[in-house]
């Protein structure tokens, strides 16, 4: 009896990947907390960076020299615009509180003048009873006058 073994390629392939990569796994965890990798790593990072800033720094000066506008020409016009942007904000305040207070004037104006009519018309009153208590006084005295004259 001959026993048949069915070699499947892709279960070969999928035992040697898992295998490869717990080794590999292993074998970057050690070297990563090793300290001259985090070195090697700043210096990258460094070497990066230097590059960067060369590179910024030259496309910035050839923008110049071409008369095309940079990065730092678009945030400083944006800088002026958000300026200009909160200085109209603030004259918009202005003028709607000038237009308030303008109505408040014309309100001030009528409120005084009702205020005056009601003056007028307590003034008017106040003419009126002093007129009665007058006439009163003066009925009273004549029939007091005319009472003394009876008496005599």
């Amino acid at each position: 009896m001959t026993q048949q073994k069915n070699i499947d390629p892709l279960e070969l392939w999928k035992d040697f990947y898992n295998q490869s990569e717990s080794y590999w796994s292993n074998v970057l965890d050690e070297k990563i907390k090793e300290e001259y990798f985090s070195e090697w790593m700043g210096k990258v990072l460094e070497t990066n960076l230097l590059f960067k800033k060369m590179l910024d720094e030259t496309t910035e000066s050839y923008l110049t020299q071409v008369n095309i506008p940079t990065r730092n020409d678009f945030s400083n016009i944006a800088s002026l615009i958000i300026n200009v942007d909160s200085k109209l904000d603030n004259l918009e305040e202005l003028i709607e509180e000038t237009s308030t207070n303008q109505v408040n004037q014309a309100e001030l104006k009528r409120e005084m003048a009702r205020v005056k009519n009601n003056i007028k018309s307590l003034d008017s009153k106040l003419d009126e009873i002093f007129t009665l208590l007058n006439e009163k006084n003066n009925t009273e005295n004549t029939k007091k006058t005319a009472e003394k004259q009876q008496n005599k």
